[in-house]
């Protein structure tokens, strides 16, 4: 709560009368966000809305049967749906990318849709710190580019501005978070779970890390600034 109520204010991502679209995904992440900015609505000193938005790959269509229950026991509206892009991103349909790419520009693309659809200022990911120094890793290894993961970001002419509440917060705490708040969890169905090129650049870290107590700490703090200071910057400037 302090690491994302922190960011939150160092970046201005809410306003009062905003309408949040959660990317709800049945992940650990995207639910401990979801609990987070419900508690962050109490204590901020404006009003702000939240709704759940949930697009099922399609590998499993009851899979996220625990999340209408979970939404209307805490008063959160929701949207849930059953696609079909985990699929297609695994047949002959793709041949140029990696099935997570193409299931993931499928499912932002449907997210965007919702967005517009229930009239939503913003959308909110529950990309993590591990994620951001993935990403950061994957760019620099695998493009050859210094680039991390916004963690705020304006849309079609800032109509929609995409943010990013936990990207400070290591994975390790998430998952305390989980079992603290007793939160819903369901299986990841997709057979190209574990498989990924991100998971890859994690043990590699690890490797980097290992028998060094502070060189993984450093390294996540050192991008955290880097990114946020990035983002004021950007921000500040348009």
């Amino acid at each position: 709560m302090r690491l994302a109520g922190k960011l939150m204010q160092s970046t201005g991502m809410l306003h009062p009368g905003a309408r949040v679209g959660v990317a709800v995904s049945g992940g650990m992440d995207s639910f401990v966000l979801l609990k987070v900015l419900q508690i962050r609505q109490r204590i901020v000193p404006f009003s702000f809305s939240l709704m759940a938005l949930h697009v099922n790959p399609g590998f499993a269509p009851d899979n996220h049967a625990a999340l209408l229950p979970w939404l209307a026991e805490n008063g959160i509206a929701g949207h849930a749906e059953t696609a079909d892009h985990g699929p297609r991103a695994h047949s002959e349909e793709n041949r140029k990318r990696s099935a997570c790419f193409y299931c993931a520009m499928l499912r932002r693309k449907r997210l965007f849709e919702l967005c517009r659809q229930y009239r939503l200022t913003h959308l909110a990911f529950g990309h993590n710190a591990d994620d951001l120094v993935s990403t950061f890793m994957l760019n620099l290894c695998q493009t050859g580019r210094v680039e991390g993961m916004a963690m705020r970001e304006a849309f079609f002419g800032g109509v929609l501005t995409v943010i990013r509440p936990l990207l400070l917060v290591e994975k390790k705490v998430i998952r305390k978070a989980v079992v603290q708040w007793d939160l819903p969890m369901w299986e990841n169905p997709c057979p190209s779970a574990g498989t990924s090129k991100r998971g890859e650049i994690m043990q590699d870290l690890g490797r980097l890390c290992e028998g060094h107590k502070v060189r993984r700490k450093n390294i996540y703090n050192a991008l955290g600034r880097w990114q946020l200071q990035a983002d004021v910057s950007k921000n500040s400037n348009t």
